[in-house]
């Protein structure tokens, strides 16, 4: 079901991601040559067209990477960012990239206080870097910098000025974030009329409307559209790819060839790399993106997912995977639910004190895990003596100002002992990272969060913990200890107890 169908849109829209160049320009992010060359093959992966990897004149590094990422043969088509400066031009072609991206400003506001020429000169320089660029490369994509700021009947000039010496596509970006929807969509009606070539929108989202507007230019006629994983990018970003694919692709019924469900791991392993976590409700891809707790909601979509969820995109669409999440609004129906993933079947009176202790924790500000449930519902149900998979027996801490931070520990899994060893970036770290190589099965630490619940410089500490098994279900656990380090490997052997409680269950199926 599509619930809207533009009437100048294209049926297929082409997607040029610039995680790699406007993404890394997130303050705070620098992606290794390792890391930009992994992310790249993720993106290729997924289908994406086109990857701008970078500026290869901006430094020897970045000259580098770009050089890396060309050479790793990702399938995409690999791009270089050039200003209309020759020597610019020459690294993108040293680079080995595939297509150049020039670009130089056109707002009377740029023009002036930045490249300081005249609107004559811009034209004059587009025109003889274009023609260079084109001498070197079969693709080139021409950006009128700060074009929503631009005098449109200029903005009009100087597009065809570089459609004549060339380019192959022409760029429009909202290089501020300062365009509406409706600004948007006028604008680039009139470009599509009067540009004889496929045009491209670079949307940012310093007023949260970057998809919104790049949505509004597919509407127009735009041809592709310039997005990053995560909406990462300078100032408050740009238009993100899993929202955009989706809206596209769900809303609109035009095609991106996106591999949607890979949109999640894309995501993550983006995030992994930046150091930027994602928000949990972040659309697409956040982790309450199809996430319930209110009572009424989670009995809706245990009746019919599309109750409560928009139906013409699934979690399963993107990568994802259905929750229900636990709290002061949780339901019997998702409560009970919850259990019987664990075979656990309370009776009507077993329920009603789960419920009464469950919300009592939640009306104290405490946020309840997956193994609070289960430790409540295990006494509410006499069900003491439960064995548990995995169970620390000791463990050693050797860290210092001038010590590489080391964990030993020693655990019981499944009834065999385990020793591991393991370094860190501090002890918690590296305490984990021995835990998790004691496991059979590989086990991923998705949450950590801390919280002092008393004062002092000996305050109790909280520790929640997420794990994620290899399906990409995620159970949660918390544990409290005035050492911050047995805090967090208790909350650690909690929540992989849970999933190993949960997938034994399954077992026994």
């Amino acid at each position: 079901m599509v619930f809207f169908v533009p009437g100048n849109a294209r049926k297929n829209i082409a997607l040029f991601d610039t995680t790699l160049r406007d993404g890394e320009q997130t303050p705070g992010v620098s992606f290794t040559i390792d890391q930009k060359v992994e992310i790249a093959r993720q993106i290729a992966a997924i289908r994406v067209g086109t990857i701008e990897a970078g500026f290869p004149a901006s430094s020897t590094d970045e000259l580098a990477a770009v050089k890396a990422i060309a050479a790793a043969e990702t399938g995409a088509r690999i791009c270089g960012l050039s200003r209309m400066r020759k020597d610019d031009v020459d690294a993108c072609i040293e680079s080995g990239a595939d297509m150049i991206h020039v670009f130089i400003p056109t707002s009377d506001i740029q023009r002036e206080h930045t490249i300081k020429k005249t609107r004559q000169e811009v034209i004059e320089a587009t025109g003889a870097i274009v023609a260079y660029a084109r001498e070197h490369f079969d693709r080139c994509l021409f950006s009128a910098m700060d074009a929503t700021r631009t005098d449109t009947d200029y903005l009009i000039q100087v597009c065809r000025a570089a459609v004549a010496a060339g380019a192959t596509t022409v760029n429009i970006p909202d290089t501020v974030g300062v365009m509406t929807p409706s600004a948007m969509k006028e604008l680039i009606a009139r470009v599509v009329r009067e540009v004889n070539a496929p045009i491209d929108v670079h949307c940012h989202n310093d007023f949260g409307l970057a998809v919104a507007n790049t949505l509004a230019a597919v509407e127009a006629g735009a041809a592709q559209v310039q997005v990053t994983v995560n909406g990462m990018g300078e100032r408050a970003g740009n238009a993100d790819l899993a929202q955009t694919v989706m809206a596209l692709e769900a809303i609109y019924g035009i095609e991106t060839g996106i591999d949607t469900p890979r949109l999640v791991e894309t995501s993550r392993l983006v995030s992994r790399h930046a150091g930027i976590s994602i928000l949990p409700y972040q659309p697409i891809v956040g982790e309450n993106a199809f996430s319930h707790e209110s009572g009424i909601h989670s009995h809706g979509v245990l009746e019919r997912s599309d109750t409560f969820e928009p139906g013409i995109m699934t979690p399963e669409m993107v990568g994802h995977r259905r929750r229900l999440k636990l709290g002061k609004h949780a339901g019997r129906h998702a409560v009970r639910q919850t259990l019987a993933d664990a075979h656990m079947n309370p009776d009507e009176a077993q329920l009603d004190e789960i419920m009464e202790k469950m919300k009592a924790i939640a009306g104290r500000g405490r946020r309840i895990t997956d193994a609070d449930l289960y430790a409540i519902a295990e006494e509410a149900m006499g069900m003491a003596g439960v064995v548990h998979a995995v169970e620390l027996r000791d463990i050693a801490i050797l860290t210092g100002n001038h010590v590489m931070p080391t964990a030993s520990v020693n655990l019981t899994v499944d009834g065999i002992e385990k020793v591991a060893c393991s370094t860190g970036n501090g002890p918690v770290d590296a305490a984990m990272k021995a835990i998790l190589g004691c496991l059979p099965r590989p086990v991923h630490l998705k949450e950590f969060s801390v919280e002092s619940i008393s004062g002092g410089t000996d305050a109790i500490g909280h520790v929640t913990i997420a794990v994620e098994d290899a399906s990409g279900r995620i159970f949660d656990a918390s544990a409290s200890s005035d050492d911050i380090i047995i805090a967090s490997v208790e909350a650690m052997v909690n929540a992989i107890n849970l999933l190993q409680r949960v997938q034994g269950s399954e077992k026994k199926e």
